[in-house]
């Protein structure tokens, strides 16, 4: 609680909320209760996490409760895919609902009696305006809305709204209206449909229903049935809290809650539009929801993002009223700082050319102890085998150098050997076509070890490595951005022209440890080359696949 109270970690929700479980406030003495309320039309996305550790973390620091309420009142969209996914989602990030798991469809019969309820108190009429009437009667700024059936008589309406529900009516042929104020300057309270007629299959009530309320009626309901406190909500909805409010104000709700917006989460150089991540997946841009260029907690996941960088990057986001544009880089600065922390240190070489050791024994091999993660002295060290024949990557050697390259080349500098040995190139073999195939080399057996901590100084690089002899092949993807342009959800803008063609970059052939093959640790940093992962969906013991999760370094600064 000391911590909840100092000013400068307090957003305006925290404040509202201290205002409203404070003495005389309107919700003292009781337990801070929000929800999270996803429609399973699609998968969670990271936009989607910013509302989420909105809502339950909200709860968290209140020691409250949050809900978790599959917001499935629209027939169209929802499936048990996504329902399933989502839970595995939020599970995943660190939050739980224990047994407060809801539909919003099982609210359907309630929904319905309050509705009834509107109408009888002369709130609520049968409409019969087709679709393309309501756009000619909805009005203007200085012209408000009309509808000839707004004076129907009670029991007119009662009749035709039991009938609709019997199944009566075709689709669009009625709708249920609230009766508030036509010439309100706020369109949403121009007598908003509340329900409407749907012929469909619902996914889990099946045929029973064909009447189904729109989402502003039924949302308040299922808020106050549940007892929730405080509705946080993202800032499209602010025009609609007149709405909300209207209907836990006329309907006997037991409970009446406050609902609070806060601005949606942009990112640059992706889309966070379920419809056209949709799309992606269904025409094959991607290979699925879980593509790790997506932006879907199951793409981040099978990435190599972890729950601590996306936790660590809603909360250093903040939570704020005006709408804004996070760089995607400030997300991948959060996981680097992670897996910094965390990530066991590995060898691997991902164009390699072959080394060998022209002076080292034929035959004879030996075994170097590294550390796993200077970071974490607890993680220990592990053993890696050295031989005469060595991968090194292709770049780490050039027959004629450039200015300044430290590397090896032909009586260029001694450069060591990663944890290994000094080593000093003296030639190298190429096929007839004069590419280079094997880079030639002398080693120095008195400085086992190889670190800069011998004391001795050398002007070559540090090189990485692996053991010819122990090394196994893999796959390696490597990921940029899905989209080259900055904004590719603008208005105007056809999000597909900005798709990035080298946003994966596939390289077969690679050399990694031998001990990665059995290995179930989570995240490895390839030395030099950055953090990596063994994906989830195609990699096992004989085809070894990693995802490259994020680069070793950036020059982003973060600000946020």
């Amino acid at each position: 609680m000391e911590e909840r109270n100092r000013p400068e970690s307090k957003n305006f929700i925290e404040a509202f909320i201290e205002e409203d479980i404070a003495p005389g406030g309107q919700y003292e003495g009781q337990t801070v209760h929000t929800r999270f309320p996803p429609e399973p039309n699609g998968y969670l996305h990271i936009g989607h996490c910013k509302a989420l550790c909105i809502d339950f973390g909200t709860a968290e620091k209140f020691g409250g409760m949050c809900n978790l309420r599959m917001d499935d009142t629209n027939p169209t969209k929802e499936d048990v895919e996504f329902v399933e996914a989502i839970q595995q989602d939020i599970k995943w990030l660190g939050f739980t609902w224990e047994d407060r798991f809801y539909y919003g469809s099982d609210y359907f019969e309630k929904d319905y009696e309050y509705a009834v309820e509107l109408i009888k108190k002369g709130l609520a009429y049968v409409c019969e305006l087709t679709p393309e009437e309501f756009k000619e009667f909805r009005g203007d700024v200085d012209t408000p809305a009309k509808s000839p059936w707004r004076d129907r008589p009670v029991e007119e309406s009662l009749d035709l709204f039991a009938r609709m529900r019997a199944g009566e009516f075709e689709d669009n042929q009625y709708t249920l209206r609230a009766k508030i104020d036509l010439a309100s300057g706020n369109f949403n309270m121009r007598d908003p449909v509340i329900y409407r007629i749907r012929h469909m299959h619902h996914h889990r009530q099946g045929d029973k229903w064909c009447i189904y309320p729109m989402y502003d009626f039924a949302h308040p309901i299922q808020d106050a049935l549940e007892g929730i406190t405080h509705s946080l909500c993202s800032l499209e909805f602010e025009n609609h809290r007149p709405l909300y409010n209207w209907v836990v104000e006329n309907v006997s709700v037991p409970h009446k809650p406050r609902q609070i917006e806060f601005a949606r989460l942009g990112i640059d150089h992706t889309v966070l539009s379920k419809r056209k991540l949709r799309n992606l997946v269904e025409t094959g841009v991607v290979s699925g929801w879980d593509d790790p260029r997506m932006p879907t907690l199951c793409g981040l996941r099978r990435r190599g993002y972890t729950p601590k960088s996306i936790r660590n990057f809603c909360e250093r986001v903040g939570v704020a009223k005006s709408p804004n544009t996070i760089p995607y880089a400030f997300l991948e600065f959060c996981l680097r700082e992670d897996l910094n922390e965390t990530a066991q240190r590995v060898m691997a070489v991902l164009k390699p050319i072959k080394l060998t050791i022209t002076n080292y024994p034929e035959g004879q091999s030996e075994t170097m102890v590294v550390e796993n993660n200077p970071n974490r002295p607890v993680d220990g060290s592990r053993a890696v085998t050295f031989s005469r024949n060595l991968w090194i990557e292709a770049y780490d050697f050039l027959a004629q150098p450039v200015p300044k390259y430290k590397r090896l080349y032909p009586e260029g500098p001694e450069c060591r050997l990663k944890g290994a040995y000094l080593i000093k190139c003296t030639g190298y073999v190429t096929d007839e076509e004069g590419n280079v195939t094997e880079v030639l080399a002398t080693y120095d057996p008195e400085s086992r070890g190889g670190d800069p901590a011998d004391g001795r100084k050398v002007k070559g690089a540090t090189i990485h490595w692996v053991d010819a002899a122990t090394a196994v092949d893999a796959e390696v993807r490597q990921y940029d951005n899905l989209f080259l342009d900055a904004d590719p959800d603008a208005a105007g803008k056809d999000y597909l022209a900005c798709l990035n063609p080298n946003s994966l970059e596939v390289l077969t052939g690679c050399k990694v440890e031998a001990g990665l093959k059995t290995s179930d640790v989570p995240s490895y940093q390839f030395m030099r080359l950055g953090y990596f992962c063994k994906d989830s969906k195609d990699s096992s013991e004989d085809h070894l696949v990693f995802n490259r999760s994020v680069s070793l370094k950036d020059s982003f600064k973060p600000t946020v």
